[in-house]
């Protein structure tokens, strides 16, 4: 989805460059509090194991790396003030920094994910990118789970879940907000386990084939 008010990419070298500044700008911000941050929630819960769709599987033998989960890892992350301003900055810098672009158009396919290292892409490649940026700023991979859900239009859908000790929290490239699970208006059908390389199921409703709106 294009994001209202967007001007164009600023490409991907800067976007990185200002995901890494977004932690030492954090640390000095002394009017944080923690009544800034969300209410606690309840968090989703798994049902079950649910199969990835076919361009997860097929990213993941392009980025092993990016599919890997890492058990000593933490499965949620406490949430500070200062990790807050760090997961909203990279939420919104990755919005304003991509082309939004259908799958189609971009590579010929209905459905590819990637890393948007051209600078374009769409609702899982940014979701990907933001991950990317945030293990780098020093979020554990395993606390951040690619989700699949049904959108307002009843289209699939792809976004990033935060798992932390106030619940899950989604970012994604329709809103800069960062919203709990439960506020985002979606259907929520499944997202990566956290154990080991498959997924879970979110819910009863049936799985989109392909997340390829924009």
């Amino acid at each position: 989805m294009r994001i209202a008010g967007r001007k164009g990419g600023i490409g991907i070298a800067r976007t990185v460059a200002v995901a890494a500044g977004l932690l030492a700008s954090a640390g000095g911000a002394g009017s944080q509090t923690l009544a800034a941050l969300p209410a606690v929630t309840i968090p989703a819960a798994a049902v079950g194991e649910a199969r990835p769709v076919p361009a997860w599987t097929e990213f993941c033998a392009r980025y092993a790396s990016e599919c890997a989960v890492d058990t000593s890892e933490p499965a949620q992350v406490t949430l500070t003030p200062r990790l807050w301003q760090t997961v909203t900055g990279i939420n919104r810098q990755v919005n304003a920094s991509l082309r939004a672009v259908t799958d189609q158009e971009h590579w010929g396919v209905p459905d590819r994910w990637d890393l948007a290292e051209d600078g374009s892409g769409d609702c899982e490649d940014y979701q990907l990118l933001k991950r990317k940026l945030l293990a780098q700023a020093g979020l554990p991979r395993r606390a951040m789970r690619m989700t699949v859900v049904i959108d307002e239009k009843g289209e699939g859908h792809a976004v990033l879940m935060l798992r932390t000790d106030r619940g899950d929290l989604v970012l994604d490239n329709k809103t800069s907000a960062v919203l709990p699970w439960h506020k985002t208006g979606y259907t929520f059908i499944k997202r990566e386990g956290d154990e080991n390389a498959r997924w879970v199921s979110l819910g009863r409703a049936v799985s989109p084939v392909v997340t390829a709106n924009r």
